[in-house]
Formats: C-alpha cells, structure tokens, sequence
C-alpha cells in the first residue's frame, strides 16, 4: 500500500499552489513551451561542443599550419571531431575506415547534455517516468538532426564521416544523457530507485558494485604496465618530439583514449585479451605482437613472444573478474537479505550477467578498425568478452549470494526469539513500581448495566412502611 502511494506520488504532476492554475496538473511532457526549450537546449548543447573542438583544431593549426587550409577547413575539422566525440567512424582517403575512437571523448557532449537536461527538468517542472522520456526525446531529435547536418558539411575529398551513423550515434548519445539529467533534476537518486522493486534494484547494484571494482582494478593495471614500460614510453615522446603545443595536444588525446586503455585491460583479466592488428593478441596467457603505432600509450604493450609478468601476477589479474563477481553477489544479498538460497543464487547470477553484457558493449566501442590495412581489428572482441565475462562474473555473483545467504539465514535462524516483556501481577504492584497511578477503564460497563439493571431501592420514610 505505500509503496503505491510513494509510486503515484512521484509521477503525479507537479501545480503550483500560488499560480492561476493552481488546481489544474501541468503537463510539461506535452507542453508546447517544453518543446521550444528542449530545442534551445540540444543547440546549445551542440554549439557548445563544436566550439571546444574548434579551439583544439584552432591551436592544433596555428602550432603547425597546413598551407590551403583556411577557416573553412578549420571548421570542417572542428565538425569531423565533434562527430568523433559522438563515436561516428571516418572514411579517410587512401586509408580506410578509422573506427578506433576515444572513448574519452564522449564526455563532453555527455556533460552537456546532462546539464541541459537537468536544467530542462528543473526549470519546467518535469517529472515522472513519461514526462522524463518526452523530455530526452525533445532534446535528442533536434540533437540528431544537428549531427547529420554537421556529417554533411563536414565532407571533404580527404575525408567523410558516415552520415546516417551520425544521426544515430547523435541521437543515442543525447537520449540518454538527457534522459539521466532530466531524471535527476526530477527526483534525487534515492527517490528514483524506490520506483524500482527490491529485485531489481539489487540486481541493478550488485551489477554496478562488480563494474566498479572492475573498472578502478583496470585502471591500476594501466597505470602499473606503463610504471614499467616508462623508458619506452619517453623514447617514443622523443621519437616524436611533437614541441610545447603538440605535446599538450597529445596529452589531451591520450587523456581521451585512456578509457579504451581500461577497457583494454579488464578484457586482459577475463582472459580473451585485446588485439593489436590482425594475427595479434595480448592476454595473460602470452603476447604475440607486430609493429604497433607510434602513439605512446601503446608503448605499455609487452614486446616478448611469451608472457613477461611473473606467474603470480597472471593469476591474481586473472582472479580480480571473480572477485568482482563475489563483490556484486554480497551487495545483491546485503539489500534483500531475507531471499531463499535459490532465490539469491539467481539474483547473483543475473548480476554477474548484466555486469558482463555491459562490458561487451563497452568493449566493441573500445575498439575497431584503424584503416584498412593490418590494423583492421584493433581492440578486444566484444562478443568474446560478453560470453566470458557472463559466465566468470554470473557464477562468483551467484556463489556469493548463496553462500551469504545461508549463513544469513543460519545466524537468525540460530538466535532465539526475544520473549516480550513480563507484565505486571496486579496494578498495585506496578504503581508502586513506577511511582504513578494506574486507571483501569471498564469498557463492557455498559453491557453489563443492560444485562443486570439496579434493583430500585425504597424510598426511606414514613411511606415506605406496610
């Protein structure tokens, strides 16, 4: 029961008690006011975006200037990188499909929207499931048309970006980032994951718990590999010796493809690993490499055939994916710990699952093709990674969650039931317990009046003699 009261009072639209129509719903989901908003919204958004990217093509240029290459040129870079940002593969002249895209990179556009729909949310007064989506989808459709135009006119005989790819990568990007800022500016988190049912709110964090550690023991990985690649690493930045300018430029493209290096490394943990070109592979297992590009961050990559970490660092990567999985099925159980054993295995194992079909998305856009040469594959396999990760995280996850919850159970089933309180024999002893007066109430007086009336006594006096 509140539970459907909580529910019906987050999706019911907000009145403004002050206002002329204080007694009347609004309906900012539908309101032609919150259309012309969401367009402002998703330009500015765009603008925004496009012009940071031509700053960095502006600075790029000046740093190192091309001949015949004007404004005009310097917008139609500007417009190419936008769209990488958006994850949209280029067709570049003599080269071939560059798929191989920061990752980093779809930050900024996701932090604008965000904002945008968050602002959105607050200033309209949206709120509930439905007015949320009409919102995102406000912003996302105009967004997406921004992206197919800029595709358009961005188009050069050097290089073109995929047009109907951009309307959808433009669209998907700004639905969901909308989509969760108009959330949040609707309701706090806290609020938002009570609409949720106990079963999937669980699933939902045992998921996120396993992707985090994942993520932040990713991270550790990449930062240890180049600790021990670090004379590599300043060969190569010597090799390039890209100046003061260029090298700011360059930090900031290895800052964007520092995600894909995460994503790298956690499908090395799992075990598939990544590959770098075709014919190559890195896994914990061994290492078979060619020439690799000369961009530093790969510069981390192990040069020998076989496998140059000690066994014992192999074997504690390649437990960190069940650890993860253990984590995810300890928080599953920690938030519904009254599940049956069963119940609880399931939920881990559906935890463990979801943590890996995500990494399978995030792994086929943390790679691709850089050209149409030898590096046509570059990256992890996607569906390597979702199979494997399934099956390691969904069993630790399920495990885990079995086993806590049997000795959850156990240990209440062990403790004895607390007996109530003892009451007192009669009330005097309480009132002289406590200190205070006790007033018993009578509440069948009534009753008992009607079942047994008073006997009518005689009036005294002389009258009442025979």
């Amino acid at each position: 029961m509140w539970g459907l009261v909580t529910t019906s009072a987050v999706r019911a639209p907000l009145t403004d008690p002050d206002g002329p129509g204080s007694g009347e719903g609004i309906r900012p989901g539908l309101s032609k006011s919150l259309l012309v908003a969401a367009l402002r919204a998703a330009c500015a958004a765009a603008g925004a975006g496009f012009a940071a990217m031509t700053i960095l093509v502006v600075v790029g240029w000046i740093a190192a200037p091309h001949p015949g290459e004007g404004l005009i040129g310097v917008l139609r870079t500007a417009a190419v990188l936008w769209l990488v940002a958006h994850h949209v593969a280029v067709q570049v002249r003599g080269a071939g499909r560059i798929g191989m895209l920061p990752l980093g990179l779809v930050l900024l556009p996701g932090a604008l929207l965000w904002c945008a729909g968050r602002s959105l949310a607050r200033l309209h007064r949206v709120t509930g499931p439905r007015h949320v989506i009409a919102a995102a989808l406000a912003v996302a459709v105009p967004y997406a048309v921004i992206a197919g135009v800029l595709a358009v006119m961005s188009q050069t005989a050097l290089a073109k970006a995929s047009v109907p790819q951009a309307v959808l990568a433009g669209f998907a990007v700004a639905f969901v980032a909308t989509w969760f800022g108009a959330a949040r500016g609707a309701a706090p988190w806290r609020k938002l994951s009570a609409l949720m049912s106990a079963r999937s709110r669980s699933i939902l964090a045992g998921s996120t718990a396993s992707l985090a550690v994942l993520a932040v023991a990713g991270a550790l990985a990449t930062a240890l590999a180049l600790a021990n690649h670090e004379r590599q690493f300043s060969v190569m930045y010597r090799q390039l010796d890209p100046g003061v300018v260029g090298a700011g430029l360059l930090l900031l493209a290895q800052l964007a493809y520092l995600p894909n290096a995460v994503l790298w490394a956690i499908a090395y943990m799992l075990g598939p690993g990544f590959a770098v070109g075709a014919g190559t592979v890195v896994s914990p297992t061994g290492s078979v490499l060619g020439q690799a590009p000369a961009f530093p961050l790969l510069a981390a990559l192990p040069a020998a055939p076989h496998a140059a970490d000690p066994g014992w660092l192999a074997a504690v990567l390649l437990a960190i994916p069940y650890l993860a999985g253990a984590i995810g099925g300890l928080i599953v159980v920690r938030l519904v710990p009254q599940a049956p054993v069963d119940a609880a295995a399931i939920r881990g194992f559906c935890s463990g699952a979801a943590c890996g079909v995500i990494l399978g998305v995030l792994a086929a856009f943390a790679g691709g093709p850089l050209g149409n040469g030898r590096l046509s594959a570059v990256g992890p396999s996607a569906w390597q990674v979702t199979v494997v990760g399934v099956l390691e995280l969904g069993v630790a996850a399920a495990t885990s969650a079995a086993v806590a919850s049997w000795w959850y159970g156990r240990a209440h089933r062990d403790v004895p039931p607390t007996p109530p309180p003892a009451r007192p024999r009669s009330w005097r002893g309480a009132d002289r317990q406590d200190g205070a007066h006790v007033i018993f109430l009578d509440r069948w007086a009534a009753d008992h009046e009607s079942a047994h009336p008073p006997t009518p006594t005689r009036p005294g006096g002389p009258s009442a003699l025979p």
